[in-house]
């Protein structure tokens, strides 16, 4: 593996910033009222910080240089700095994709891939799991009550922590639920520490996944399970096609990924962290009932029931682009933030090339993978 420069973690000044920028709103009660609650001149430093490894960088002239961000971390923290009350208001806590049965909900299937992951590893009653990239503590609330597990859930941005913890607390789940902060690059746990861990969609904000498996195999006790729901590009994939290109870069972009991968190299890579692979399968090509991209698409006849329509129609293209406009013109009277209508152009962007990406199976953010920690 190639030496990857890790950013020096400076948690005073997160905290400082987050207090700046988010005040009280991870009180809110949902994503779009505590989109109101921002400090503008933090929001758009925020913004521009975020914004600025993406701005004048086309496909077309991309290289390897460009895609890997230096600062990984400062780039993943700003992104949700910026996207997690869009996440909230759009699609809810969990920050996954999940896989749809016949007439299933989509809050039931979202909770069903979590169990899945769950049993699929193993989790039982008393165990200690680590949640690498926990968000806002969505999956972790929904294993715990689930498997019995004890969680600590792992991030690097201040406001997303402050926002899990307050749904613990509403949840009655503060015995069994922990979200601390920290760069999965360069975990603080001691060695062997945890039964388990997993990861939802989120290691692929690693600039390096042998990086990042290795970290989570060295807090791995000896015999220990990890399960991941990796993003990657699939092995069609091009890179020397441009509208596969086209296609990456606004996954990227619009969900905060400075080097996305392709099957073949994660597999790779989770061998070289010294990890015995025990499954993997891409779940996205499971011939189920609705496509995983279906909210996205915006095709409301797959919808199982009105409740799901009501939630659905705000991620359509129709959708997206009533409250996107809705959001500009916030900001020009000033109650929301100057680049909240950036951020949403940006998650949109993306949406649409998850979709076309999915179609074209050229991408998948179901990639299973469990593997275990050797006993000796």
């Amino acid at each position: 593996m190639a030496p990857i420069a890790l950013e020096t973690e400076d948690h005073s000044r997160d905290a400082a910033f987050n207090k700046v920028m988010h005040g009280k709103s991870s009180n809110a009660k949902g994503g779009f009222r505590a989109m109101l609650g921002k400090d503008r001149e933090a929001h758009n430093a925020a913004s521009t910080e975020y914004f600025k490894h993406w701005d004048n960088k086309a496909a077309g002239n991309e290289t390897l240089e460009i895609r890997q961000a230096a600062e990984y971390a400062t780039l993943t923290r700003h992104y949700y700095n910026l996207a997690t009350d869009l996440y909230e208001y759009g699609w809810g806590s969990s920050f996954h994709f999940c896989r749809f049965a016949h007439s299933e909900g989509f809050y039931q299937a979202i909770a069903r891939h979590e169990h899945y992951l769950a049993h699929m590893m193993g989790l039982r009653e008393g165990m200690k799991v680590l949640d690498v990239g926990c968000g806002v503590g969505g999956p972790a609330r929904e294993i715990a009550k689930f498997a019995g597990v004890n969680i600590v859930g792992l991030n690097n941005n201040d406001y997303q922590i402050e926002r899990a913890g307050r749904y613990a607390e509403k949840e009655g789940l503060v015995q069994q639920l922990n979200f601390t902060k920290g760069d999965f690059m360069q975990m603080s746990f001691p060695s062997e520490s945890f039964d388990a861990v997993y990861a939802i969609e989120a290691t692929v904000h690693a600039p390096s996944l042998e990086g990042v498996y290795s970290q989570i195999y060295r807090v791995l006790k000896p015999g220990g399970v990890f399960g991941v729901y990796e993003w990657f590009m699939t092995d069609r994939y091009d890179n020397e096609d441009p509208n596969h290109r086209e296609i990456r870069l606004g996954i990227e972009q619009g969900d905060g990924i400075s080097n996305m991968v392709k099957v073949s190299e994660g597999l790779e890579a989770i061998k070289a962290a010294g990890f015995e692979m025990e499954m993997h399968k891409d779940l996205a090509d499971n011939a189920d009932a609705r496509p995983w991209y279906y909210p996205l698409d915006g095709d409301l006849r797959m919808a199982s029931s009105i409740g799901d329509v009501i939630t659905i129609a705000r991620m359509t293209r129709i959708g997206r682009l009533l409250a996107h406009n809705a959001v500009g013109g916030l900001e020009k009277i000033g109650l929301a933030p100057r680049g909240t209508k950036k951020t949403a152009d940006s998650l949109g962007l993306a949406a649409d090339c998850l979709v076309a990406g999915g179609k074209e199976k050229l991408f998948t953010p179901m990639y299973l993978m469990i593997a275990r920690k050797p006993k000796a």
